[in-house]
């Protein structure tokens, strides 16, 4: 059953209140550029696409592509469905746990000044205290697989780093004999877990202090003394890290379809959006201190934006990550091997050819077929590449063809962008705001913005002077 669309989305937030926020802060480069992808993301300003029924029953749909931002609301669904199809080809045929490491909230605002150090000593702290102690012959003593997903937000979507980790309930031996399988419900105990995973983090977190890895200016200049680091550090060592670890999971497929509920979040989902009125943003939180009971908070909106870009993640960092039997170096060894000692009877996987490329046809000849709706869309707007697709209603061929229409889009066909008009990047939201913005039914072909001089033409002339 499709989700019902949300009233309110975080572009809505944007597109009202960017500007004033812009104003108000000194937003980074990559936040800048999270704010405007999310702006412009399924309006005329990133190109569009026709699906069309190639069996001619009238179906058709002009949509507009999405942004492809990893920190979208809206751009998600699509990659997380990719990603769980390739991880249910990973799995195991045995229990996975789900576990949780949190780090002490005295580290926000060193993760916060540093992302990427902060971030990578996470995971590094987190895998090797899964690894070492499952290695120890006097535990498990064998090779477990681990995926990590990191998550930085709480609820009031304020800055909370944590770790989601699903591992196996057993492991490789340590010499590829056998398979070592774990206790039903219980993987590791979690005080010694809690304690280890401290010290790793600290000894790294020390290391990248000493090398000077650590950018330490604003609420943490102060650090840069050694008698007020050496403090912090102390008190960490004296606080208990928690780690959570939850029962297996019911079958082996529900893991990762589990996981995908995490892997591809972000910090706020637009269905949390109950209300933007009078500069305040309403949304729905869980308060976990009450029982998970839903609750409402209220936020100003530039508030709420800071809250919201506290979560943008260096450009390059991989959140995602896979230790064990489930790291890059070991899925065709390791693994191949944990599977034949699981289903000594199955046969071997065989690998699956690549996926042939849709064939591209002539724009204008196929619109033509369809129609003059489509024909007078193909005219104005020329040469595009056509797709093959599920009719999401019924059994039919659907063409998608995806437009040179970025930055550029005629009147009568995608609802008020004037003919010949150029609308290459804005400097302000409000211009956005005004532009034409429609939802989009599923994956989406994203087509870069092309020179500005070869797009902006109106009545059969260019307009490149528009541009300038």
């Amino acid at each position: 059953m499709a989700m019902e669309r949300p009233r309110f989305e975080v572009a809505d937030v944007v597109l009202t209140h960017g500007d004033s926020y812009r104003s108000a802060h000194l937003p980074s480069a990559a936040q800048k550029r999270v704010l405007n992808n999310i702006a412009r993301c399924r309006t005329v300003v990133l190109g569009g696409h026709v699906d069309a029924c190639a069996d001619g029953c009238g179906f058709m749909r002009i949509s507009y592509n999405s942004c492809r931002d990893r920190h979208c609301p809206k751009c998600q669904a699509p990659q997380r469905a990719e990603w769980i199809t390739k991880r249910l080809e990973r799995l195991l045929p045995v229990p996975y746990f789900h576990v949780v490491f949190t780090i002490p909230d005295d580290i926000n605002p060193l993760a916060l000044r540093n992302k990427a150090v902060v971030y990578k000593i996470l995971f590094e702290a987190a895998s090797r205290t899964l690894i070492e102690l499952t290695r120890d012959p006097k535990r498990l003593g064998a090779d477990i697989g681990v995926t990590a997903v990191l998550h930085t937000w709480g609820q009031n979507l304020l800055l909370h780093p944590h770790l989601h980790c699903v591992v196996t309930g057993g492991g490789l031996s340590l010499d590829g004999s056998r398979w070592v399988e774990g206790r039903e419900r219980y993987l590791l105990p979690v005080k010694v877990m809690g304690k280890l995973f401290r010290g790793k983090f600290l000894a790294r977190l020390q290391q990248a202090y000493d090398d000077g890895e650590l950018q330490l200016k604003g609420s943490t200049a102060q650090l840069k003394d050694p008698v007020a680091w050496h403090a912090l550090r102390d008190r960490l060592y004296r606080t208990n890290w928690v780690v959570y670890a939850k029962p297996p999971f019911g079958g082996a497929e529900q893991v990762f379809r589990y996981l995908g509920r995490y892997t591809h979040r972000v910090a706020i989902s637009n269905h949390r959006i109950i209300d933007i009125a009078d500069g305040r943003i309403s949304f729905s939180v869980k308060d976990y201190k009450d029982g998970a009971r839903k609750k409402t908070m209220a936020l100003d909106a530039l508030e709420f934006l800071r809250r919201f870009l506290l979560h943008v993640l260096p450009k390059g960092f991989v959140r995602i990550r896979h230790y064990g039997l489930c790291a890059s170096r070991n899925v065709n060894s390791k693994l191949v091997r944990a599977r034949q000692l699981l289903q000594p009877d199955a046969p071997a996987a065989q690998p699956q050819a690549d996926e042939q490329p849709a064939e591209a046809i002539p724009w204008l000849s196929f619109a033509t077929s369809m129609g003059p709706p489509l024909a007078e869309f193909a005219m104005r707007m020329g040469p595009g590449v056509c797709q093959i697709w599920d009719h999401p209603e019924s059994e039919c061929a659907i063409e998608r063809i995806s437009l040179n229409i970025s930055i550029f889009a005629g009147a009568e066909v995608l609802d008020g962008v004037p003919g010949g008009q150029c609308v290459s990047d804005p400097r302000d939201f409000a211009t956005v705001a005004s532009w034409p913005r429609l939802p989009s039914v599923g994956s989406s072909e994203r087509r870069r913005p092309q020179d500005c001089q070869a797009l902006c033409r109106g009545g059969g002339e260019r307009r490149a002077e528009q541009c300038q």
